[in-house]
């Protein structure tokens, strides 16, 4: 089935946050490039494979009906839910951050 992918606001921000970190922190502009591609990737897969992956783990997450889709390539991921025919991507995340503290 394909949905109609949509990145919150809060979503966009966090995506920049890595990003202004890989160009200003790290100096490397090419790293930001594959992630922001990297990104745009897994979007265009998440429109195909949402509803295939399983609910979250937490049982606070899964209530809300969050699910998790890691980025292709790098260590991020995507946390979205699912309602009718759209995806909500409502935070991005890197793997080695406490994402259910943020989410709840």
């Amino acid at each position: 089935m394909g949905y109609k992918v949509i990145v919150t606001q809060e979503a966009e921000e966090d995506l920049d946050r890595f990003i202004a970190y890989l160009i200003n922190e790290r100096n490397s502009k090419q790293a930001a490039k594959n992630v922001l591609d990297d990104f745009e990737a897994t979007k265009q897969c998440l429109a195909d494979v949402a509803g295939s992956l399983k609910l979250c783990d937490n049982p606070a997450l899964r209530e809300l009906g969050y699910r998790r889709i890691n980025f292709m390539s790098h260590r991020y991921f995507m946390l979205y839910r699912i309602e009718k025919n759209k995806v909500i991507v409502d935070a991005v995340f890197h793997g080695l951050q406490d994402f259910e503290d943020k989410m709840m």
